[in-house]
C-alpha cells in the first residue's frame, strides 16, 4: 500500500485515479469526484488543499482531503481532514488512520499548530490523537463535532 498525493501526479495518473473515486458508494466521494472533475477542488477547498489516496496496484482502497475550508466556516481553524473514507473490501486495516497520519504530517510540515476533522463518529479519531472541541453547525444545515489534534 502507498499514500499517493493527487495534485503530484502527472495528468494521465489524476485522470485514472480520479474515475477510481466513481466506485465509491458514499455521496461524499462522488461529490469530491465533481469538484476534481469540474476543477473546483481548490477553488472549494483552499489554494493549498490536496487529495491523499491510499493504493494498492490500480485499486484505490482509501481517500481523504487536506484542505483550508471543509463544512465547519472558519477563518481561525484549518487546515482540515476531510472526505475520510475506505472502500468496504478494505476495512479493518488502518487505512484511515495512515491518511490521517500522512495528513497530519503534511500539515505539521506547512507550520500549522493543529488539524481538524468534522465528523458525526464518536471514538475515531479520538484514538488518532484528536480531542473533541465543540458541537457545530455544518455549512449543510446539520450539527456536527469538531475535532482537533495539536501538531507541536
Amino acid at each position: 500500500m502507498e499514500i499517493l498525493e493527487y495534485y503530484k501526479l502527472s495528468d494521465e495518473k489524476k485522470e485514472y485515479w480520479k474515475n477510481e473515486l466513481l466506485k465509491c458508494d458514499w455521496d461524499a466521494g462522488q461529490y469530491l469526484h465533481s469538484l476534481l472533475d469540474n476543477g473546483e477542488f481548490k477553488s472549494f477547498c483552499g489554494e493549498n488543499a490536496e487529495v491523499l489516496l491510499a493504493v494498492e496496484g490500480d485499486s484505490l482502497t482509501a481517500f481523504c482531503t487536506l484542505a483550508e475550508h471543509d463544512e465547519i466556516v472558519s477563518d481561525e481553524m484549518k487546515p482540515w481532514i476531510g472526505f475520510v473514507y475506505t472502500f468496504p473490501q478494505f476495512r479493518g486495516r488502518r487505512l484511515s488512520g495512515l491518511l490521517t497520519e500522512r495528513a497530519v504530517g503534511l500539515a505539521a510540515e506547512a507550520g500549522y499548530e493543529y488539524v481538524y476533522v468534522s465528523s458525526e463518529e464518536k471514538g475515531l479519531y479520538e484514538k488518532y490523537g484528536f480531542e473533541f472541541l465543540s458541537d457545530a453547525m455544518s455549512e449543510h444545515g446539520y450539527m456536527t463535532q469538531i475535532f482537533r489534534r495539536k501538531l507541536k
